[in-house]
């Protein structure tokens, strides 16, 4: 079966792509490095992939030469979860692609895997014979072989691309990535992101994700990691930001940016006309679909995350009952007779959730990361999965990426405590019977 697949070592093939990728002066640095224009001959700033990287190439005779190895890998969600996954040069999602409208471009193609596969240029406007539909229009990458393809760019705006063989299993394991096309003319952009959401389905003390589980998931994900693993989105006050989301997950995910109000005004169609443009505070990217919001940045840590609660929750592949409402009492050592350590919870809310597992009171499965996690400078920020922070200071340097740390608000602009008496005031109710 797919998932009892033994790992693959990176084979001699991947070993070349990974040297080239150390080595080129186009890949993407770390987090905590500064990172310069572009000085290609095109004039556009380089997409940023939080927690991913970009795909180097080489030039042949005027054409764009890119390389990917589709490949198993072992991937971490973050720290206490790691996986056995199928993704491109050795991370999923796999690398971002960036060219410019009117390239010509090759890809070769790679298939380390064991069984055969494809490439689909999602959304990308190609000869049939590229389009990388297995039996339809291309014969399948069978383990081992490398396929070219070679096409122009004909437009511009974000893209991304994954198998269209065994499709289901190969993308559930996490083979995808963006693609993005610049337009000939640069835009007023200053900082320029992509984020591709996914979905898995961990179940507890397992180690590879589940590829036929439909709906239910366990962890949910901006390019390929959880919250708080997820790098933040960083500028500087009055930058123009301008966030690209792809959703190859198996569910809609309504995005949702605290502290500014965005325009959205594009997708893989391009960067819309001006009179498309529309204002949103969320926006919902439908399967299959690309969109970018663009805004003002404006100082503060600001949530950015889906608005599906269980969303931003880990872990939450079970059926167990909540058990809110419900007297605990004299029934947790009951059951601790038949479950040594079970400590009941929930009776007021899941809100304690955290605050047993920061304690180290009850760790759950192995390889299974806490429902909530993460902490602020006020307490438990109790999110987790597609969840991020966009961080936004006065003094951070253009193109500088690294996290500034957590925001210091000015003096009198904190909600704050006035009483700790529940009684506290007449809030108003409504009246039982009306005059």
């Amino acid at each position: 079966m797919t998932s009892r697949r033994n790992f693959l070592g990176f084979s001699s093939v991947s070993a070349m792509i990974a040297a080239a990728a150390a080595s080129s002066t186009n890949a993407q640095p770390a987090a905590g490095a500064e990172q310069s224009k572009s000085t290609n001959a095109q004039n556009y700033n380089p997409v940023r992939t939080p927690n991913g990287w970009t795909l180097p190439h080489t030039e042949k005779d005027g054409i764009k030469e890119f390389h990917l190895i589709a490949e198993e890998i072992e991937h971490e969600f973050a720290p206490g979860s790691t996986a056995k996954c199928w993704g491109y040069n050795g991370t999923t999602p796999g690398p971002t692609i960036e060219a410019v409208e009117g390239d010509r471009v090759r890809i070769l193609v790679t298939n380390a895997l064991k069984e055969h596969t494809t490439v689909h240029w999602h959304g990308l406007i190609l000869p049939s014979g590229m389009d990388g539909v297995g039996g339809l229009s291309q014969p399948q990458i069978a383990p081992g072989e490398t396929f070219a393809y070679e096409f122009d760019l004909k437009q511009h705006g974000t893209h991304m691309y994954h198998p269209h063989a065994d499709e289901m299993t190969q993308m559930a394991l996490g083979m995808m990535g963006m693609f993005i096309i610049h337009p000939k003319e640069p835009e007023p952009i200053d900082r320029d992101y992509c984020l591709l959401t996914h979905n898995w389905a961990m179940h507890p003390g397992t180690f590879r994700p589940d590829p036929s589980v439909m709906i239910d998931f366990d962890l949910w994900s901006f390019n390929s990691k959880v919250f708080p693993a997820i790098e933040p989105i960083v500028a500087r006050t009055g930058e123009r930001v301008r966030i690209r989301i792809g959703n190859l997950s198996m569910w809609n995910h309504p995005i949702h940016l605290h502290g500014a109000s965005f325009n959205v005004t594009g997708s893989d169609g391009g960067r819309w006309p001006q009179t498309a443009w529309r204002s949103e505070s969320t926006e919902i990217v439908g399967v299959g679909q690309t969109r970018d919001i663009e805004f003002t940045a404006t100082p503060g840590d600001w949530a950015f995350h889906c608005h599906m609660s269980h969303h931003t929750m880990n872990a939450m592949g079970h059926d167990i009952p909540n058990p809110t409402g419900v007297n605990m009492r004299g029934l947790e050592g009951k059951i601790r007779d038949h479950l040594p350590g079970f400590i009941a919870m929930g009776e007021h809310g899941m809100a304690e959730h955290q605050q047993h597992i920061d304690a180290g009171h009850h760790p759950g499965p192995i390889n299974t990361l806490p429902m909530m996690s993460g902490s602020g400078p006020y307490g438990p920020i109790e999110m987790g999965g597609m969840f991020t922070l966009v961080k936004v200071r006065d003094d951070i340097s253009p193109q500088d990426f690294r996290d500034p740390g957590w925001y210091q608000p000015p003096v009198n602009t904190i909600a704050k405590r006035i009483s700790g008496n529940p009684n506290y005031g007449k809030p108003p109710r409504k009246p039982s019977t009306y005059e």
